[in-house]
């Protein structure tokens, strides 16, 4: 196979010259090492050296968050040879011992780069320190500093080079990645290197005794390694390499906490690979594996990015506002609908934000908000992005509240949406929860079942849901309504109906229907007359109308509490069931003896 074939064009760029840079740097040095007369005592240190770098070679110390891979203690004998034998002997040193990799069975083309990357560095770093002394204290540690330093940056440039190239990651940012992991490790082997050079000097046999101390730092650094791998493993998706669940619940915690002392945004984006399992079934598990696999390396470009499970997605935008979170999510969805499953088949995405502080505070809220608005897009078409609104919030509680057999999550989920409607409507407060309460109160009053009584608080938290259909400026609109708009404002029952029977939540639909009907049969949308209307809806009715009489509206002040229950018993039997009417007074009597 020829090389074009095995690589593609970006990565020969960058492979042929440096190749070709180092054949000649290391012809450049055995000719010069060969004219030069050496001692016999010289060339057995060397061949000590180089045994020595062969061994560091062949077992490299990993280091955790280096994208190049590890570190070799090659380097502590590269460095002491450029010090003492000159550039020549350090770059042959450092060429031969990088060829030990061949037998960690890596591909020739890659050990020959390694080989050249190596080599050039300990030619720079000798020739960098031909004029220095050895003999002066200070001169030695100048001259040690130097190479160590310029060794490394050749090392770290060229290798981060190819890395970026082959992995299309930009190569700044690898750069830095790769200086936090590198650096300390590289100053220390610099300064083992420094004490090779001075017990060298003193007599080579001494030196031996710093085989020891590497060795020591060798194993220490692997069993660290190999601690800090069981818990990334613990905490990252084998398939996608992203943090896995469990690291996105403890990463987004520590953000949000962040957040908060910082008084920053934090914005959470999930994202959803539209129609996943017919990606599976149509193409194979395998398409499915590398469609996951290419979004994620997509996603890591847009943000800390985890893999929830299955086809789900999340990232994380610290410092991002909604509207910035937004445009991003936006980017991050157009990025990766430019994938193709296969020949001129693209994948779609959709995707949800919810931005902390300004739509959720705890962690879980701010997932369930993103959740939502993921769920908004996928309900609407997919392939798009929604930021969390309180109307994109309906879908997926709806679905809580069908879903779940327990009363309190059921009562939790009504109250969410029910914070979701008063968030546009005009009231001041929970209307809707306290709608919802007084409701019972009034179900309880009434000797209703038990289990009517939570429903009649459940319908009476939802009574006004399908508010959520009507525009802002008609539920905002500070003077009278034109007919028109009073038509559309008159719809929501209906809506909400539509919104609560699709899910068939018991008898908590007819109520939110009929809950504008009048006991004279003037009400909407029926015209239904006294009985004729549920019980369940002529106690939300009362209920409803008495917290909006005893709170402030945009076109009135609001009633006292004795005020109300006048206005109620004076529209008793009329517009209000006077069996209902009665049992809200009942209720409402010792408050109002109270306050007198």
């Amino acid at each position: 196979m020829h090389a074009s074939a095995a690589h593609p064009p970006r990565l020969l760029v960058v492979l042929v010259p440096v190749c070709a840079a180092g054949a000649i740097t290391l012809l450049w040095a055995a000719v010069g090492f060969a004219s030069t007369p050496h001692s016999s005592a010289s060339l057995l240190g060397l061949a000590a050296l180089l045994a020595a770098s062969m061994f560091a070679e062949r077992f490299p110390v990993p280091v955790e968050g280096a994208d190049a891979g590890g570190v070799s203690l090659l380097y502590v004998f590269v460095v002491a040879t450029a010090v003492l034998f000159g550039w020549e002997a350090a770059a042959l040193l450092a060429a031969i011992g990088t060829f030990t990799q061949l037998l960690q069975h890596r591909p020739l083309m890659r050990v020959s780069y390694n080989a050249a990357v190596f080599g050039g560095g300990a030619a720079v770093a000798g020739l960098s320190i031909g004029w220095f002394g050895r003999q002066d204290t200070g001169e030695l540690l100048a001259a040690v500093g130097v190479a160590a330093l310029l060794d490394y940056w050749v090392n770290l440039l060229l290798i981060t080079l190819v890395v970026a190239v082959h992995s299309k990651r930009s190569f700044v940012t690898l750069v830095r990645t790769n200086i936090r992991a590198t650096i300390l490790p590289f100053a220390l082997m610099a300064s083992a290197a420094l004490m090779l050079v001075v017990m060298w000097q003193r007599s080579a046999v001494l030196s031996a005794a710093l085989v020891g101390p590497l060795i020591a730092i060798s194993l220490y650094q692997r069993s660290t390694f190999r601690e800090l791998r069981a818990m990334r493993l613990a905490l990252t998706d084998p398939l996608t390499g992203l943090g896995n669940h469990r690291h996105f619940h403890e990463r987004l915690q520590r953000e949000l906490v962040a957040a908060e002392a910082e008084g920053a945004p934090l914005s959470l984006c999930l994202i959803d690979v539209d129609d996943f399992k017919r990606i599976n079934d149509d193409h194979g598990h395998p398409t499915g594996d590398r469609v996951l696999s290419e979004v994620a390396a997509r996603l890591r470009q847009g943000g800390e990015s985890f893999r929830l499970g299955g086809d789900e997605f999340a990232v994380l935008l610290p410092h991002y506002d909604a509207e910035n979170s937004l445009s991003t999510a936006t980017a991050i969805v157009d990025r990766l609908c430019e994938m193709e499953i296969v020949r001129g088949e693209r994948i779609t995405i959709s995707a949800g934000v919810a931005t902390f502080p300004v739509q959720g505070v705890a962690r879980d809220e701010l997932i369930r908000l993103a959740d939502s608005a993921l769920y908004w897009a996928k309900e609407h078409g997919k392939n798009r992005v929604r930021a969390y609104r309180p109307e994109a919030v309906e879908l997926a509680e709806l679905k809580n509240l069908v879903g779940s057999a327990d009363r309190e999550a059921r009562v939790r989920a009504a109250a969410i949406l029910a914070r979701a409607v008063d968030a546009r409507d005009v009231y001041e407060g929970n209307h809707s929860q306290r709608v919802g309460d007084l409701a019972a109160r009034i179900a309880e009053r009434l000797n209703l079942p038990q289990e009517q009584i939570e429903l009649v608080r459940v319908a009476g938290n939802l009574h006004d849901l399908g508010k959520l259909a009507v525009p802002d400026e008609i539920l905002r609109k500070p003077g009278p309504l034109t007919e028109t708009e009073r038509l559309v404002l008159e719809r929501h029952p209906q809506i909400g109906y539509r919104m609560l029977e699709s899910l068939a939540v018991d008898a908590v639909a007819e109520w939110v229907l009929h809950h504008h009907e009048r006991w004279d049969g003037t009400g909407y949308p029926g015209r239904l007359e006294a009985e004729a209307t549920p019980l369940g809806a002529r106690i939300i009715l009362v209920a409803d109308a008495y917290d909006a009489m005893t709170n402030d509206r945009v076109y009135r002040s609001k009633l006292s509490l004795e005020e109300a229950l006048v206005e109620l018993e004076d529209c008793s039997g009329t517009q209000f069931d006077p069996d209902v009417v009665d049992a809200l007074v009942a209720e409402l009597a010792p408050v109002a003896l109270a306050a007198a």
